[in-house]
């Protein structure tokens, strides 16, 4: 179940880097609003780390919560704010889902 929560917790990572994105092309009150949901998907996605963490690994689940983060928001540059998707780009992202992978393969 911790685990459950762990990768819910790396989605919300994966919002609060997208809602600084979005308050970064807008202005005025839809900038606040932006700024606004990027505290409530930190808050939850922290509390969530929180709880994960009480039965997982400290080091495992913060590598694997970062990694889920990095590679959705490396992913969300690409698809949403037309980031570059170059070949090296891509084989480092596929390489650090495969760490995240074995670390969660060789945790208890």
């Amino acid at each position: 179940m911790n685990w459950i929560l762990l990768i819910i917790a790396g989605l919300f990572e994966v919002a609060f880097a997208f809602c600084l994105g979005k308050a970064k092309e807008t202005t005025g009150s839809e900038m606040y609003l932006w700024y606004a949901a990027f505290l409530v998907t930190l808050t939850i996605s922290m509390g969530l780390l929180i709880k994960a963490t009480q039965t997982l690994p400290m080091g495992t689940a913060y590598a694997v919560w970062t990694g889920i983060g990095a590679v959705g928001t490396v992913l969300v540059g690409i698809l949403v704010f037309k980031e570059p998707a170059t070949f090296l780009r891509l084989f480092f992202i596929a390489t650090l889902i495969a760490s995240i992978v074995g670390l969660k393969a060789v945790s208890h």
